[in-house]
């Protein structure tokens, strides 16, 4: 795809659907600790999803919070609502019933898709919020709430993702805070589109045989993209870990995946130096690794590169750009800048 992107655009469709129709299907498109899925897995899962959530009532336009880890579940559940025509916000699993509430009052969403054990915290968020909404839980039913696992024995297998115009809203990404309460920045599908060619597949450079890993988990939109859109989009791999990262679970995913591209933020990149056996991991399957979210120091990049010998790519973005916009190339990066 060239930088502009078609009218009719449904990420949904471009991300998953395209894949398997252009004979994809069987390439590993998810490595989780336990299994791999392939795209026709995937999309199988995505259209499970929309069936259930078009079977409660969603209609296009309409909001879907997702509060899952990292794992099919939550891949499947974001394509799901986004081929309904839906518009996801992705919420931090660990945030308390007051946060919630004060969400749900704002966003006005029509479902929630929560992980099961999540089911007390929402409960105690929805008591105190004055919008109601419905909860499908995800990985363990509770008594008088939709199952997904029950809901989607019941459903059709296939789904023809709903049309929708690249301007219309994909995800709703709320920025960090910096100038006082977050705010929701509401994204398109073709703002997605436009990035993941202009930065995924245009500045790192991403082919099929690429596999990437994350540091920070899927719903933040630096972790959403360069972890799963970007790969996505050429029929790469994409590694998801539902732990809270640490230096020892990353070391441990890089052990068993083998990833081609890191996705890092400058505090696990100090973490990863300064860790014991830093000195024996074997970082040599990465071809690049990214930096953002906060400036990298100069000396950080320093002992990075003296210590795993791979090439660090520091940028910058923002909620309301959704994803870098100023980046090191590979090749060029120069330590203390944003690049270009």
């Amino acid at each position: 795809m060239n930088l502009d992107p078609p009218e009719d655009l449904n990420l949904a469709d471009w991300l998953v659907d395209a894949r398997v129709r252009e004979g994809r299907g069987e390439r590993v498109a998810l490595r989780l600790p336990d299994r791999e899925l392939t795209y026709r897995d995937v999309q199988r899962l995505a259209h499970r999803f929309a069936n259930v959530l078009a079977g409660l009532g969603l209609r296009p336009e309409e909001r879907v919070l997702l509060a899952l880890p990292d794992g099919a579940e939550f891949v499947g559940a974001l394509f799901g609502a986004l081929a309904a025509g839906a518009s996801v916000v992705m919420l931090n699993p660990d945030l308390g019933a007051e946060a919630i509430a004060g969400l749900v009052d704002y966003l006005r969403p029509r479902l929630a898709v929560v992980d099961g054990r999540l089911v007390p915290v929402f409960g105690d968020a929805l008591g105190r919020a004055r919008e109601r909404l419905t909860l499908v839980t995800v990985g363990g039913a509770a008594p008088g709430l939709p199952s997904f696992e029950e809901l989607a024995r019941t459903v059709a297998e296939g789904f023809t993702a709903v049309r929708t115009h690249r301007d219309d809203s994909a995800v709703w990404l709320f920025s960090g805070g910096t100038t006082g309460r977050p705010k929701a920045v509401i994204q398109s599908h073709g703002s997605y589109a436009f990035t993941t060619v202009a930065y995924g597949q245009r500045t790192l450079g991403l082919a099929e045989d690429d596999i990437t890993l994350s540091v920070p988990k899927l719903y933040f939109g630096y972790a959403l993209g360069s972890n799963l859109f970007f790969p996505f989009s050429v029929g790469a791999s994409a590694c998801l870990f539902p732990e809270r990262a640490t230096a020892e679970s990353v070391f441990a995913a890089l052990r068993r995946h083998r990833p081609t591209v890191l996705v890092n933020v400058p505090t696990m990149i100090h973490q990863m130096v300064s860790h014991p056996e830093a000195g024996a991991q074997d970082l040599s399957c990465l071809r690049l690794a990214t930096s953002a979210g906060e400036a990298l120091p100069a000396p950080l990049y320093e002992r990075w590169r003296a210590t795993f010998g791979v090439e660090l790519l520091d940028g910058l973005g923002t909620a309301e750009q959704w994803h870098v916009f100023l980046s090191n190339r590979p090749g060029e990066a120069r330590p203390g800048t944003l690049g270009r």
